[in-house]
């Protein structure tokens, strides 16, 4: 099956970026991305908090397999409805340094949209150690669920 969620990692840089165009409404996307229960939905997360504004956090929890819990948190440093969130995204307990993330969305004809996320790593090296893990599946599986879930939402 053909992965909908494109994502692109120069050699020798520090970022990502990632591109999913969804057969959803602009609005719908975008609030795909700050309402806790469909955030939940979509991740398989348990979100502790989200505040979705400027200068606001968030900190979301999951448990794998193995029933061994995982937080991930970060600070939402800008926010603009319907167009961009940037934040920052932290896994607690683990090697990884905190990253950035850019989150840009944009209106497409017929009521699709299309999410574009840059992710600025602490270096290269770091990049480089974040996509030996299943990344880019990951990211796509996810995005397929967010398509189905939202699917369901009306907007208000």
């Amino acid at each position: 099956m053909k992965q909908k969620t494109k994502i692109k990692a120069e050699e020798g840089k520090q970022e990502v970026v990632i591109t999913r165009e969804f057969d959803l409404p602009l609005e719908l996307l975008f609030k795909a991305y700050i309402e806790p229960g469909i955030v939940e939905q979509w991740m398989g997360t348990k979100v502790l908090k989200l505040e979705s504004k400027k200068h606001g956090s968030y900190q979301f929890e999951t448990t794998d397999a193995q029933g061994n819990q995982h937080r991930f948190n970060g600070v939402i440093h800008e926010f603009s409805p319907n167009r961009k969130i940037t934040r920052t995204f932290e896994m607690e307990n683990t090697p990884f340094a905190v990253q950035l993330e850019f989150l840009e969305f944009e209106p497409l004809p017929l009521d699709t949209s299309k999410l574009t996320i840059q992710i600025v790593y602490k270096s290269v090296a770091h990049r480089d150690q974040m996509l030996q893990l299943p990344f880019a599946q990951g990211i796509n599986m996810a995005h397929n669920r967010l398509q189905d879930i939202a699917r369901k939402y009306k907007l208000t």
